[in-house]
C-alpha cells in the first residue's frame, strides 16, 4: 500500500470535509467493491496453486501414491487426498 498525501490529490472543499472527521491520522480508503480482487489474483498465488493441484492430480492418475506426492510437495496425506479427491 502506498502512502499519499490528500493535499495533494483530493479538492480542497472534500479535504476540508474530510479533516472534520479526521486530521493529520492515517486513513485508509478501501476499494470499491466490484474493483476487488479475489484471493492470490496480485501475488499470483492462485495460479500457483492451481497448476501444482493439478500437476498433483495428473501424477496420481499416472500411478504415484498418495504418500509418495505427499512427499515430493511437502503435504500432508490427507492435504494430497483433499486435492485428488
Amino acid at each position: 500500500m502506498k502512502y499519499k498525501n490528500a493535499q495533494d490529490i483530493l479538492p480542497d472543499h472534500l479535504l476540508r470535509e474530510l479533516q472534520q472527521y479526521v486530521s493529520g491520522e492515517t486513513m485508509y480508503v478501501p476499494n470499491r467493491g466490484k474493483e476487488k480482487k479475489s484471493w492470490g489474483e496480485t501475488s499470483g498465488a492462485r495460479d500457483f496453486y492451481q497448476k501444482r493441484n493439478a500437476e498433483i492430480r495428473c501424477r496420481h492418475q499416472a500411478g504415484d501414491s498418495v504418500e509418495t506426492l505427499a512427499e515430493a510437495y511437502h503435504l500432508s496425506v490427507d492435504s494430497v487426498r483433499k486435492i485428488i479427491y
